[in-house]
């Protein structure tokens, strides 16, 4: 599986290593049933999902996670911090939504509008 570093280019800051999620099954399993995360999860939606395609749910989930929903231009559209077992649509549809750890949002200061870069 592929490994990314997630950069939020307009804050300059880090916000960890990402594995990618690009097919029906790898993100429908995304981060389930894990205890701990060290880096995250980025999902690639499918064109053509308005809205609730892109939505997120937090089932068999033991870990609360930081997600951040970007738009095909790889900005910042919605914030959100879920709980195990919460569903999430976002307000506006994502191209991409990041899983990581929780506290990620807040440590790098990450703000809807936000610019986010992928490098390998």
């Amino acid at each position: 599986m592929t490994l990314l570093k997630v950069l939020n280019k307009t804050r300059n800051e880090c916000l960890g290593n990402v594995k990618i999620a690009d097919t029906f099954i790898s993100r429908f399993k995304g981060l389930m049933f894990k205890k701990d995360i060290k880096g995250g999860l980025l999902l690639e939606m499918p064109d053509g999902r308005g809205c609730g395609g892109s939505s997120i749910h937090m089932f068999f989930m033991r870990i609360p996670l930081d997600v951040i929903f970007l738009d095909s231009e790889k900005r910042v559209v919605d914030l959100a911090t879920l709980k195990p077992w919460q569903i999430y649509i976002p307000k506006k549809p994502a191209k991409y939504i990041i899983e990581l750890p929780r506290g990620r949002i807040a440590d790098s200061g990450t703000r809807i509008g936000d610019i986010i870069e992928f490098y390998k």
